[in-house]
Parts: C-alpha cells; structure tokens; sequence
C-alpha cells in the first residue's frame, strides 16, 4: 500500500485524472441525463435504446484515429503540440453540441436532439482517442506500476467526469429543467478547456520513428528513396491508414491478435445492457430524480472513486490475468442485485447496496481492462492501435447495448428477467480468456500475472 500510494504522488498521475475527466464528461450528456430526459419526454424504452445507439460512433473512432497520429492542426499544434491541440479542438465541440442540444425539445421531435447528441458524440469518440493517446505516451513502457496506476487515474477521472456532473444535472433539472441542466453542464466544459490549456505535452520519439516509418514504405512501393508526390502520397496514406493496425497484427500474431480483439469486444457486454437502460429501470421502478441523483450520482461517484483508486492496487499486486477473471466475474454477479431490487421495489438501501456493489466491481474490472489493452499498444502508433482496442470495448456498450430496450419490451418489462440475462452474457468473453491465457502470459510476461514491486524512475 505505501509504495502504491508513492506512485500516486506523481503529478503526472494527475494529469491523468484531469483528461480522464473530459473524457468521462460527455457521458453526462449522452447517458443516464439523456435516457432519463427522453423518458420523461415521453418516448418509449425501445425508442430510449435507438436513440442511445447514436453511441456507436464511440465502437468507430478507430477509422479516423490515425489522422490524430498524422495530421498537426493549423495554429493549435504549433503552441499546444499534438495532443493537446486535438483535445481542445474535440472539446470545442462538444460544447457547441451541449448548448444546441439544451435548445431543443425531444417531445416534439427528436431529430433536433438527434442531430446535436451526434455531434456531442462525435467530437467526444475523437477527443477519447487524443485523451487515451496523451496518457499512454506520458507514462512510457519502463514504467509498468506507474501505468497500471495510470489506468487506475484515468478511470477514476473518467467516472468523475460522467457521474457528478451528471448527477448534479438531475438535482437542477428539477427548478430549471433539462435545458438548463444542459446550460449548466456546458459553462462546466468551458472551464475545464481553460484547464487543458495549462497541462503540459508528453515528450515522445513518435514523429522520427513514423518518418523512418514512411520512408522505408516509400522505397517499398516505388523502389526509390525519392520518389515522385505519387510516391510520397501513397507512402503516407499507408503509413497513416495501414501499417498501425498491421503492426499489431505482425507484433502479436494473426491468431492470438484476433483472440484478444474478441475478448475486448465480449468482456463488458453484460455491463453495457444493464448500464444502457439503468436510468429507465431505476424511474419505472420509483425512484424519484433525487433519489437517483443522491444514490447513484453522489454516492455512486464517491464509491466508484475509492474503488477504483483500489483497483489500481490490486492490479499493481495480482497482475492483469487475475484482475480480468475476477473482474468479470464478480461484475457479472453484481448485476443479480438488480433483478433483486426489480422484485422488491423502490427500497433505498437495496438500492445503494446494489449501486456500491455495482461501482466496486465496475471499477475492479475497468482498471484492469484500460491497463490490459494499455499494455498491448505501440507507442509509435498510440492513438491508432489504443483506439482500435477501445472503440471494440465500446462496441457492447455503443452498439450491441442499443437491443437493451427491446429485449425489456420483448420481456414485457420483466426487468428481473432482463439483469438475470446480462449476467450471463459474461460468459463467453472469460472463456476466451482462460482459452487465451499462456499466449497471452508469453506475450506480456510479469504484466499480465503479476507485477514486481521494483523501483522505477520518475
């Protein structure tokens, strides 16, 4: 515990936790603020799950990554650098997305809302890339605990930034509504893109090893060291679009590369369909908006930020295999809480029960499956192969989980029904873990069983 506590003294930690924060934030636009806001609009729980799967872009972000790799914005990356000139960009519109959406009406129509929560999404799927990419290239690969600490900061941040401000946005939406509420969470972005502005830019070797990159790709595919603007176009369109994801490939196997791509995509299913339709679940079971405010919003954000600091210590003592086993299975069960609760009704201290067990083994699992898929990225192509990886663990709760409202309706609200299902669902992605173990233990040696407490610089 002291020599994990030493490593949380580094304030490049928090750094960390500032952008796991923007990177949270916009889920207290599009996630339970928004499920419950559209419920009380009065569209239906099937409508509630289509409209949330405007989410898949989060599973997408992979295809336009690389450009954050490549691509320097004018007059932002000149006195910002290239991760942080991205990040504000993204942040930018995330915030025109937040005001125009406080301006429109869901009960009278949803295209309005529809097309301002794609914006808000948009912006924040690239932003995730630019966050996820500042994080691994400040903590470099020398230091094995400090990342796992890292994943535990990022974490820790990221439910910070989707569960207090959203939670505050379910106490005012009361006196001012939901497009006050929306106002108020927009001037909080503002003042977290001041803050951005003063973070320093992570010191890496990714431009040299990206130009010796493309330059062995230009010789190659024309055979000349100088070829034509022909040349040079192709060589870094291939460099940009193609080598990244090969890369990973080549570096893990074709087989083992496909295992682990699998398994990101099944761990956190269970979770996603529960987490889809939670904000609906806890109002048609009745809870008032302050209820939900104080147990799952203040009190779950508090939880969640202890837990998760705590995730961190156990990843950093029993490694990444024990972490995601128990994780998964520990966040599966938690979820039969639920299908208690939907039996008993609204009773509060089931009720926190089951929000802190939740946000326990949440946090548990989250730390070690950022760490997990931290470990596995190429610091030459950061924010491409991260957001491969990334964007596959938000395939469930993006895209899959948008079925979540029409398995309830199919159930005919049968909610116990429902979170006896997402249990199960864990299933087949820790099956493929056992079945993955040894090739992954080769593959990533002391980091994936356990951690060796040696001193490490900076």
């Amino acid at each position: 515990m002291a020599s994990y506590l030493r490593l949380l003294r580094d304030r490049r930690l928090l750094y960390i936790f500032v952008l796991g924060f923007a990177s949270g934030f916009p889920w207290a636009l599009i996630g339970n603020t928004f499920s419950a806001w559209l419920h009380e609009s009065g569209l239906t729980r099937t409508a509630i799950g289509v409209m949330g799967s405007l989410a898949m872009i989060y599973a997408l972000n992979f295809l336009w990554a690389p450009l954050l790799d490549r691509i320097k914005l004018p007059l932002l990356h000149a006195r910002l650098g290239q991760r942080r000139s991205w990040i504000l960009l993204t942040q930018g519109g995330i915030l025109l997305g937040t005001v125009a959406i406080s301006l429109t009406d869901p009960s009278a129509g949803t295209l309005a809302t529809a097309l301002a929560a794609t914006v808000i999404v948009f912006s924040s799927a690239t932003q995730d890339v630019a966050v996820d990419a500042y994080r691994i290239e400040l903590i470099p690969a020398l230091e094995p605990r400090k990342m796992a600490a890292a994943s535990a900061m990022t974490t820790a941040g990221w439910w910070t930034g989707a569960g207090l401000p959203g939670a505050g946005a379910f106490m005012v939406a009361g006196p001012l509504g939901w497009d006050g509420a929306y106002l108020c969470l927009a001037l909080l972005l503002g003042l977290l893109m001041l803050v951005v502005l003063r973070l320093p830019e992570p010191e890496t070797d990714r431009e040299e090893k990206q130009a010796e990159a493309e330059l062995r790709m230009r010789e190659a595919l024309t055979g000349e060291e100088r070829p034509g603007v022909a040349g040079r176009a192709a060589a870094w369109l291939a460099v940009t679009a193609v080598e990244p994801f090969a890369e990973f490939f080549r570096r893990n196997g074709w087989q083992l590369a496909f295992a682990i791509l699998a398994f990101i995509v099944l761990f956190k299913i269970g979770e996603a369909f529960m987490g889809r339709m939670a904000a609906v679940f806890y109002l048609e079971v009745g809870f008032t908006r302050e209820q939900i405010a104080w147990v799952s919003g203040f009190m779950g954000w508090a939880t969640m930020l202890v837990f998760t600091l705590l995730g961190g210590l156990v990843n950093v003592t029993l490694g990444i295999f024990r972490g995601l086993l128990i994780g998964g299975i520990t966040m599966a069960l938690a979820n039969l809480l639920f299908a208690l609760l939907a039996v008993v009704g609204p009773d509060m201290q089931l009720f926190a029960v089951a929000v802190i067990v939740d946000n326990f083994t949440t946090a548990f699992s989250t730390v070690t499956f950022v760490a997990f898929i931290s470990y596995l990225t190429s610091r030459v192509y950061t924010a491409s192969q991260y957001a491969l990886m990334a964007s596959l663990g938000n395939l469930s709760r993006t895209t899959l989980a948008a079925g979540s409202g029409a398995m309830v309706d199919w159930l005919d609200g049968d909610w116990a029904t429902f979170f006896v299902i997402t249990t199960i669902m864990v299933t087949p992605g820790l099956i493929l873990l056992l079945l993955i173990r040894a090739a992954l233990q080769k593959r990533m040696g002391d980091a994936f069983s356990r951690q060796r407490p040696a001193p490490e610089q900076g």
